[in-house]
C-alpha cells in the first residue's frame, strides 16, 4: 500500500520530478484539467481540477517555482503528500492515491465544499453553543488521527479548517506537520518565524521547541475560545512576542469578558488549555474537551453560576435557549421597523 511506503522510498521516487509549468484554466496535466486557481502564495498554489479519467473534482497542490532550487523546500513538499496519505479520518482532508504516472511534482486532494472556519466565525458571532462545542469535538477527533500516526499538525487555525453547510469539519493543509522519526531526514524550512501563525500556534513551538500533541491542544483551545467569544485569549499583542519573557508579560483575558453567559468553570477550562507552561496545561486533548462539556469540580469552587451549571446538559440547553430568544427579539425588532 502506498501509505505504508517509507518516507525514504517515497522521497527517492519524487525528488527528480520537475516543477509544473504555470497552469491556467483548460490546461491539462497528467489527465487532470485545470478549472481554476483558487489560492496562491509565495510558497504554493491550489487549483480546482477535474480528473479526466473519473470525472471527479479534486484539488491539485503545486510547489512554487520560487523554491525550485531549494532542496529543503522540495523535501518538505514531498513530506506533505506522504504525511497526508497516512492520515485517514472523516475530519481530515484526504490526500488521494492516483494510480498513474506523474510527470511533475504535485499532489491531489479531495475537493471539500464549504467555507473556512475563519469565515464561519465571522458569520456566526454568537453561535448556538451546542453547535460550537460540536465543532470543537470534531476538530479534536481530527487531531487524534494525526497523533495516532505519531504526527502533530503544528499549524491549526481557523483558515486551515473547512466547514460545510451541515456543520461538518475537515482539517486541511499538511505543510507544517511534524512526524516523529522523520525530523532527521527532513530539515525544517528555514525562514523568519515558524510555520504556524502566532495567534494560534503554541508559543513553545514558535520559540523552536517541540511541544508535541500539547502544542495542537493549545491551538485547539485558542480556536474554541474564538468560536465562543469572537476574540483571541491574549489579544493582538501575542503577534509581537518573540522571547519567553515577552509571553510572560501577557495575561489571559477571561472569555466571560466577551460573552457574559460563559460560566467560570468553562472559562477556567479554556484558560488551562492555553497555559504557556506545559506542566500547567492539559496533558491530553480528551481531558480538555471533557472539561468543556462537563464541569470540573475543581473549577466549580467560587463559581457564582455553579447552582445553574452543575448539570452540563442544563447549561447547554440554557445557553442555546438564550441565543434562540435573542434571535427572536431581533426578528421582531427588524419586522417592526
Amino acid at each position: 500500500q502506498l501509505d505504508k511506503e517509507s518516507i525514504e522510498d517515497f522521497n527517492s521516487r519524487l525528488t527528480r520530478l520537475p516543477f509544473p509549468p504555470s497552469l491556467s484554466p483548460g490546461y491539462k496535466i497528467d489527465d487532470f484539467e485545470i478549472i481554476e486557481e483558487f489560492y496562491a502564495s509565495a510558497r504554493s498554489q491550489l487549483y480546482k481540477v477535474r480528473d479526466l479519467q473519473s470525472g471527479r473534482i479534486m484539488v491539485m497542490k503545486t510547489p512554487s517555482v520560487n523554491y525550485e532550487q531549494d532542496n529543503h523546500y522540495i523535501d518538505r513538499f514531498i513530506q506533505e503528500e506522504w504525511t497526508g496519505k497516512r492520515i485517514h479520518s472523516p475530519y481530515v482532508v484526504q490526500v488521494l492515491n492516483i494510480n498513474r504516472e506523474k510527470h511533475f511534482l504535485y499532489y491531489v486532494l479531495e475537493w471539500v465544499e464549504g467555507i473556512t472556519l475563519k469565515q464561519w466565525i465571522k458569520e456566526n458571532p454568537q453561535p448556538d453553543p451546542t453547535t460550537a462545542i460540536n465543532i470543537v469535538e470534531q476538530i479534536a477527533k481530527g487531531l487524534a488521527a494525526f497523533h495516532s500516526n505519531d504526527s502533530t499538525h503544528q499549524d491549526l487555525r481557523p483558515s486551515n479548517i473547512m466547514i460545510n453547510s451541515e456543520g461538518k469539519i475537515k482539517i486541511v493543509d499538511f505543510g507544517s506537520v511534524f512526524v516523529a522519526g522523520v525530523a532527521e531526514i527532513f530539515v525544517p524550512i528555514r525562514h523568519e518565524g515558524a510555520l504556524g501563525t502566532a495567534s494560534y500556534a503554541d508559543p513553545l513551538y514558535l520559540q523552536g521547541k517541540n511541544s508535541g500533541s500539547q502544542g495542537d491542544l493549545y491551538s485547539l483551545a485558542t480556536i474554541a475560545y474564538e468560536i465562543f467569544t469572537g476574540a483571541l485569549p491574549y489579544g493582538d499583542k501575542i503577534e509581537n512576542c518573540v522571547s519567553a519573557m515577552d509571553y510572560d508579560r501577557l495575561r489571559y483575558q477571561p472569555a466571560s469578558q466577551f460573552n457574559a453567559i460563559i460560566p467560570v468553570w468553562f472559562d477556567r477550562a479554556l484558560e488551562k488549555g492555553l497555559k504557556f507552561d506545559l506542566l500547567e496545561r492539559y496533558q491530553t486533548i480528551a481531558s480538555f474537551v471533557g472539561d468543556l462539556k462537563y464541569p470540573n469540580s475543581d473549577f466549580l469552587r467560587d463559581d457564582p453560576k455553579k447552582e445553574f451549571t452543575k448539570s452540563p446538559q442544563l447549561f447547554w440547553q440554557i445557553m442555546s435557549g438564550f441565543w434562540v430568544l435573542m434571535l427572536l427579539v431581533m426578528v421582531v425588532l427588524f419586522s417592526s421597523s
